[in-house]
């Protein structure tokens, strides 16, 4: 129980400082103000963080809570390619809404430089476990190709992913990152489909 306690005043504490990045702005936001808004103490917040700063590196975990609620809203008659486009799709469209662009390219250069720990890669976050999930389950049921392994597909979806988020740091937010991904990660997703099974999950897709 005490774990769990931790864990979800953690949770809070980088919940409402991402929260108040974006309404407000990065600088904008103070210690006191994340403190406030999480329902925390000043003790609590300097238990789990260092500084502000500090609060960076956390932005694979709001991205883990998302896909946490993500994988209570999947649809069981969907194939795995058609739910990992979706996954793709909320993902990003809760990065353009509500994630500052500035502290995304701010993590993904963090984690380029990192000697150690690399957030993004940490195989035990649920985002892998869920693509894990999918992937291995559409090679089961015959939708997925086995010309590649649940892992590497896994990977290739991963590194997919990180590309275009880099890409739409990198040209300043100048086109929408979720219509663009809308477009090329169906395309992108094509190749992993078991042979033949494409125009039949097209034909679903239409009904």
């Amino acid at each position: 129980m005490p774990r769990k306690s931790n864990r979800n005043t953690r949770g809070r504490i980088i919940s409402a400082a991402w929260k108040l990045f974006y309404e407000n702005g990065y600088d904008e936001t103070t210690i006191e103000d994340i403190i406030r808004e999480s329902g925390t103490s000043r003790g609590s917040f300097y238990h789990y963080f260092d500084s502000k700063d500090a609060l960076l590196g956390t932005l694979a975990y709001v991205f883990d809570e998302k896909y946490e609620e993500l994988s209570a809203t999947l649809d069981d008659k969907q194939d795995a390619v058609s739910m990992l486009v979706y996954l793709n799709h909320e993902l990003f469209y809760m990065i353009e809404d509500s994630v500052p662009r500035d502290l995304l390219a701010g993590l993904l250069a963090t984690q380029l430089q990192a000697q150690g720990e690399k957030h993004l890669l940490d195989r035990s976050r649920t985002y892998f476990r869920l693509l894990r999930r999918i992937i291995s389950e559409g090679q089961q049921r015959g939708e997925l190709g086995k010309e590649h392994t649940a892992a590497d597909i896994m990977k290739a979806y991963a590194l997919w992913e990180r590309a275009l988020m880099y890409d739409w740091c990198l040209c300043g937010g100048e086109y929408s990152l979720v219509s663009y991904a809308d477009q090329m990660t169906p395309q992108f997703l094509e190749g992993f489909r078991a042979k033949g099974t494409g125009e039949q999950a097209r034909e679903r897709g239409s009904e």
